[in-house]
Formats: structure tokens, sequence, C-alpha cells
């Protein structure tokens, strides 16, 4: 390794203190650059910026990681910004060069069968009124797709104060929710058979007094045991409990209800526009996210289904 890479290594055990984990990766990420540096016959002070980016393309099309090459970018970019403040170079090559964009992960979907297993959950011995509660905001999340804020922001029913400060509210009657997303949007989602049963049930049990002497939000749909609106935070925790009690394997967040209410609709209709509207997605960009996951569950059933999908023992 020449000099200027042990000088700075020194300089990062010494200066910056850096723990001994650190400092190996740092030194690796030096023996990597030494290393591609070597192809091009340069000293590394001399290599520029396009020798960087075809080193980071290199990486790429070897299977690195695009978090990867970041962290191999930011250790040269360091060692880059120190040789600058040495006086060794006058500019740093790594300083514009970024690595690929990871693609962005796909959303979590729960496989049908444990959403509706979830769904049509009775926990044993539970309180009648947190269990027809905590029945309903299930319902709501997988059956409307409604995001958590969405849903502890809904009414009992629409008044002039809800629409002023962004709060939905739900019509029993019309079979329908009306809430506020993203940037104040409002949009109408249709609430289905199983929802709206399990609503009626919630705003039955709703009536009774809970809590002693608490005092019911004659507005908030969903309360808790003091009688206020419930928070997100509280959602989290009761999904959390419920699907481990359910039986699944993966503890069940509020986004994941959504996710798979999207991704089970289009698996069952094709139609993205319409999961478009459903979801409160202002471009379809941002739903087409859905069609990769439906494609995995294709590319699953034909692979565990058709005949000509599996490889000959001999192949």
């Amino acid at each position: 390794m020449p000099p200027e890479a042990l000088a700075y290594l020194e300089y990062a055990r010494v200066q910056k203190r850096l723990a001994a984990r650190t400092l190996i990766l740092y030194t690796l990420d030096l023996q990597r650059l030494c290393a591609h540096a070597s192809q091009v016959q340069l000293p590394l002070l001399q290599l520029g910026s396009a020798h960087i980016r075809r080193f980071a393309a290199q990486m790429h099309a070897g299977g690195r990681s695009a978090r990867g090459i970041a962290l191999i970018l930011s250790g040269w970019r360091g060692f880059y910004a120190w040789a600058a403040r040495q006086g060794l170079i006058t500019h740093n090559p790594v300083q514009d060069v970024r690595a690929p964009k990871a693609p962005k992960p796909l959303p979590k979907a729960l496989p049908v069968d444990d959403a509706v297993r979830l769904a049509e959950h009775a926990q044993s011995g539970a309180d009648p009124w947190l269990e027809a509660r905590d029945a309903a905001l299930v319902e709501l999340l997988y059956g409307s797709g409604l995001r958590v804020g969405e849903l502890v922001g809904l009414d009992v029913a629409a008044s002039s104060a809800a629409q002023q400060q962004g709060r939905g509210w739900v019509d029993l009657e019309a079979g329908d929710a009306h809430v506020f997303g993203k940037g104040g949007k409002r949009r109408s989602v249709p609430l289905g058979r199983a929802a709206a049963q399990a609503l009626a049930h919630w705003l039955a049990q709703r009536a009774l007094p809970f809590g002693g002497a608490a005092k019911l939000d004659d507005c908030a749909l969903f309360v808790g045991r003091r009688g206020a609106r419930i928070t997100a935070q509280t959602v989290w925790l009761r999904l959390r409990e419920r699907s481990n009690t359910a039986g699944l394997t993966t503890p069940v967040h509020p986004h994941m209800l959504r996710h798979s209410f999207a991704s089970h609709l289009l698996q069952s209709s094709g139609d993205l526009r319409a999961v478009q509207e459903l979801l409160g997605h202002a471009s379809i960009t941002t739903t087409q996210v859905y069609t990769r996951l439906d494609f995995q569950h294709l590319a699953k059933v034909y692979d565990q289904a058709h005949p000509r999908a599996h490889k000959k023992s001999g192949d």
C-alpha cells in the first residue's frame, strides 16, 4: 500500500480515533482502491473522477449492492478529502461520484390466507369492548386500505369541524368512509360487508361505558380505555399482539395491511387505476410497485404448478 494511504490510516486511527472494526473497513476500502488503480497503472493521487466512476460501475456489474458501493465510495471520499487538506491533490475525484440507485424495496404484504386469518381471528377471553374495536380496526385497514393516520382520524359522523380539521368519517348507511390523505386530499373508499358489520358491532359496544367514569370523545370513531381518540402507536401495538395470538409468523403493522389490500385487490382485478384511486396515490407510478408484487405471486404459482416449470432431475 502506498505511503499516503498508510499515512491516512494512521491519521484515522490516532486523530479520528476510529474503532478497530471501522479501521479494518477503511483499510479494506483503500486496498480495493489500490487494486483498481493498478489496473489503470496510475498512482492513487493521480486518479480522476472518470476512473472512480468506472471502478463503481465494475463493482456494480460484479454484483455488489448499491449500499455497499456507497459505503466504499464514502471511504474513498474521506481519503481524498484528507489528501486535499494535506496539499497532495487539488481536487477530490470522488466528490461528485454517486453510487447506483438502490432499487426500492417491495412493500411487505401478507399472503391472502394469513390476511383472512387475521381478519377473522377472535381472541378468546378478550374483553368484548376491546375485541369489537380491534376487529373493526383490522377490517378497515385490510378491507379499505386506509393509512393508520387516516384510520385514527376518523369520526363517527360528518361535521363541519371534522372537515375543517382534516378528519374523516364513516357513513354506514351509504357503505363508505371519507378520509383525508396526504396533502389534505379527500377520497371516499367503500366499506366491504365484513367491515360494515364489524363497524356496526363496534359502534354498539362503543356506546357502552368503559373504564369507570371515563369521558368519551363524542366525535372519535376509535377510542381507548379512557375514552380519548386512540393513537397510531396504539394501533401498532394492538395489531402486533393480535397477529401473534392469531398464529401469524410475521408481526403485522398497519401499513402491511394496506399493502395487502392493494396487492390482493390487484391480483383479483388487475385494475391498476382503480387501486390507485382507492389508495389515494397522486401518481400511478406509486401504485405500480404492486404490479411487481403481483408478478412475484404469479411467478410463484407458475413455479409450483406448471409442469414445464420444473427441471428434470438429469438437467
